[in-house]
């Protein structure tokens, strides 16, 4: 037999064969498509379960932003309480099996507030780690005998130091003029603690450096400060001492304290001002409060406010002196 016979034959049976796979699958049923209401009915459940995700978390949402975890807590106790069904002794089974059904259901949301509540507290504890200062008493006790001693707190950068950076000498810290003078003298009267919002790897090293002669009793940085709206903020209130013997003493005094009643302004100093007085000139003014010794410093300190009170405090001495000076004339005279 020939080649060209042998492949003649070989194209007939191929043609055959597929024309009876065609016929073959030509004559099977096709699969029905689904049905309109088996989709309308898995389209309304992907909805619904959607909706009620979506409304679900927005109404957490807004519970979170617009009550505390403890008005939700009393808000929801009522409805947790509920869920633990138990039958009364009249109860009839008709009262036993509505209230197994409705603890049943309402078991799943119980759970699910819980959960929140838990959750938000977790997560509020963490925050709170971060805004507030670690402790609610950032200083140990004083002595009894040093209970009347006032507290001078002291901000750092632009009120006792001022650094900058640059890209030549990188960090660079300045020592603002009559520091030494400012913070030996006035260690004798008052317990003097730095409080600033700088970190504690920057506070300990230039403390160290500043204060050679250990004036400073206690040192603060960052992580004893509340941290509010975007700033850390001194917060006097957790020092442990008595509100009317603290003086916060800084160059940005109002717009880092909580305290402003207890505040001392001061000019804040930059390392090109080399003929800067301000800390020296505060000198009288601060060896005058720890002498005299108020009950309360924040009426005196109310009493310069809009001042500058280094110039103020000499006016008011020149004419304290000068009123005694005329009592003394008067006394004398009669």
């Amino acid at each position: 037999m020939s080649l060209g016979i042998l492949r003649s034959r070989a194209i007939s049976f191929a043609s055959k064969r597929f024309l009876c796979t065609n016929a073959a699958s030509a004559s099977a049923p096709l699969p029905s498509p689904p049905s309109a209401s088996s989709t309308n009915r898995w389209n309304f459940l992907k909805y619904a379960v959607v909706g009620a995700l979506t409304g679900a978390t927005a109404y957490t949402g807004y519970a979170s932003y617009a009550y505390s975890l403890d008005e939700i807590d009393e808000k929801t106790k009522s409805f947790r309480e509920s869920v633990k069904y138990t039958a009364g002794d009249g109860a009839t089974a008709l009262d036993k099996f509505q209230g197994l059904l409705y603890s049943t259901a309402m078991t799943v949301p119980a759970k699910a507030v819980e959960l929140y509540l838990d959750a938000r507290r977790l997560i509020e504890e963490q925050v709170r780690s971060y805004t507030e200062p670690y402790t609610d008493k950032l200083l140990p006790d004083l002595l009894p005998q040093e209970r009347h001693v006032f507290t001078l707190v002291l901000d750092l950068n632009e009120t006792l130091i001022h650094y900058i950076w640059t890209r030549d000498t990188g960090w660079q810290t300045f020592k603002r003029p009559g520091v030494d003078a400012f913070l030996e003298h006035l260690a004798q009267f008052y317990e003097i603690v730095v409080y600033t919002d700088e970190q504690t790897m920057f506070v300990d090293p230039v403390i160290e450096r500043l204060d050679t002669k250990h004036c400073i009793r206690n040192r603060l940085s960052r992580p004893a400060t509340k941290y509010q709206d975007g700033k850390h903020y001194r917060d006097l209130s957790k020092l442990n001492r008595d509100p009317a013997k603290v003086l916060y003493f800084s160059g940005h005094a109002l717009e880092s304290c909580l305290q402003p009643e207890n505040c001392v302004p001061v000019k804040p100093w930059q390392q090109n001002d080399k003929d800067d007085t301000s800390l020296l000139d505060f000198i009288p003014f601060l060896e005058f409060v720890a002498r005299s010794s108020p009950a309360d410093i924040r009426p005196v300190l109310a009493s310069y406010q809009g001042c500058d009170i280094p110039t103020e405090f000499i006016k008011r001495s020149k004419d304290y002196q000068r009123r005694m000076q005329e009592q003394r004339h008067r006394g004398r005279f009669w």
